[in-house]
């Protein structure tokens, strides 16, 4: 197979060559996870939370290490690189502490003289994931499933191979038996030999096509699989909002991790009452922005992870402008080493327009004028993916009354969407199926069993 190149971002230069495993090594990496199930599975809860909290400890402890690797690879900014992993800290201690109470038998009354559910692991789980939240999305899926007693395969984007095998040490660092958290290292197809190997489930964190693909291939076994697909989240600025907190939190949103966020504000939707004051903040604020080195602590945006991830980029704004959009800041490559792009505001836009059609992976914020509130949602709901929302009201009841006619899995009422352990995490329609973290998370991978007791009645024999 053809080797693999890992590429900065920031200067266009190689970082290192990975070979392709084969086939042949993907499932001999899957026999002997499998052959460590045996052992992980049998452990009692308590354990398996207290190497949760060794992995946590070890996350601090590398932090400033594995923040690097992430910005070289992806061109993450450093002060988010290392939030990060901080957050990858929090999953570990959530679970170590609230695994218990998760997975603890529930009993149900019936007329049997015992019934009760157990939540019992299902056993070998691949994970296919993508590069812009490199340990992030990982560990949102491995310390779940792994505290509810599966291990699990990853097979990682081949933009971030080097956090991929520094996410196997730490696992390794932190004490896991041998086997229980592996890698896989190669391309598409290397992903496409993993679902088709022995494993019992799949959770994939990717593009559209690629979640349909591995749910193609994963449903020939009936094999259970989590998809988290992206979206092109709406961003509902009222009449009655603060309009100087939203713009600010508009320009955060959109330029989280240089663009390239599933959850990012994608599509802002704002009242006309309402539109040219906050476009006026919002375009302020995001030329305050710091575009320069990723390792730079005071960038505040980055290079987007390849020049055709670039390229993309600009065919969509190109398009909005061809079409009347209006660019009113940015709107072009940075000319500069690297994949840079500048963060873009455009107005005037309408349907027809990629950047409303399409998902944005980058520094791009297409706005889009409505009349009132009821046209926000019929707007909000017009994509084909629903993962998340925020609304922007100085009125709560209001946020809530909207957030419930919203067709996604996440709404933010005054703030930006966020992933949390503490809740659940997934989309409706072409955003994906099921859900990660917080207790739907963790019993996502797990054999949900019903077992009931029925009293043993003896009959005495008469002589």
């Amino acid at each position: 197979m053809q080797q693999i190149e890992t590429i900065n971002p920031a200067t266009g230069k190689l970082i290192a060559t990975y070979d392709n495993e084969t086939p042949e090594q993907v499932s001999q990496k899957v026999k002997s996870s499998r052959t460590a199930l045996a052992g992980w599975k049998k452990l009692e809860l308590s354990e398996r939370t207290d190497y949760m909290r060794r992995l946590g400890r070890v996350m601090r402890k590398s932090r400033e290490e594995y923040a690097r690797t992430i910005t070289e690879e992806m061109g993450k900014p450093i002060r988010q690189s290392l939030a990060e992993i901080e957050k990858c800290a929090w999953v570990c201690d959530y679970y170590a502490e609230h695994a218990e109470v998760f997975l603890r038998d529930q009993i149900i009354p019936t007329e049997f003289r015992k019934s009760f559910v157990s939540f019992e692991p299902l056993g070998v789980v691949a994970s296919i994931m993508p590069w812009n939240f490199p340990f992030w999305q990982v560990m949102r899926f491995a310390v779940p499933a792994l505290t509810a007693g599966n291990v699990g395969v990853l097979k990682h984007s081949s933009v971030c191979l080097g956090s991929s095998l520094k996410l196997q040490q730490a696992f390794e660092d932190a004490g896991f038996p041998e086997n229980v958290f592996q890698t896989v290292i190669g391309d598409y197809r290397v992903g496409e030999a993993l679902v088709q190997a022995n494993i019992d489930a799949v959770s994939v964190t990717g593009s559209l096509n690629t979640g349909k693909r591995v749910a193609e291939l994963a449903s020939m076994d009936l094999k259970k699989f989590v998809l988290e697909l992206g979206g092109s989240d709406p961003f509902i600025v009222l009449e009655d909002a603060d309009l100087h907190q939203a713009a600010l939190m508009a320009t955060q949103s959109r330029l989280l991790n240089n663009g390239q966020s599933c959850i990012a504000a994608k599509r802002f939707i704002v009242v006309k009452d309402v539109v040219e004051k906050f476009t006026k903040l919002f375009a302020e604020d995001t030329l305050a922005e710091v575009v320069g080195d990723p390792l730079d602590p005071k960038t505040t945006v980055g290079p987007l992870v390849r020049d055709s991830q670039r390229q993309s980029l600009s065919k969509q704004v190109e398009d909005a402008r061809a079409k009347g959009g209006n660019v009113l800041i940015g709107g072009k490559p940075i000319n500069r080493d690297g994949y840079f792009y500048e963060p873009t505001i455009i107005s005037n836009v309408r349907h027809e327009m990629d950047v409303l059609r399409e998902e944005v992976f980058g520094p791009a914020a297409p706005i889009l004028v409505v009349e009132n509130e009821a046209q926000a949602i019929i707007e909000a709901n017009n994509s084909e993916f629903g993962l998340g929302a925020s609304i922007w009201t100085s009125n709560l009841e209001r946020g809530i009354r909207l957030a419930r006619q919203i067709d996604s899995g996440i709404v933010s009422i005054n703030e930006m969407v966020k992933s949390d352990p503490r809740l659940p995490f997934g989309g409706v329609k072409k955003s994906g199926i099921g859900r990660e973290l917080s207790e739907f998370g963790i019993k996502e991978f797990v054999n949900i069993k019903s077992i009931v007791v029925k009293d043993v009645t003896s009959k005495l024999l008469v002589e």
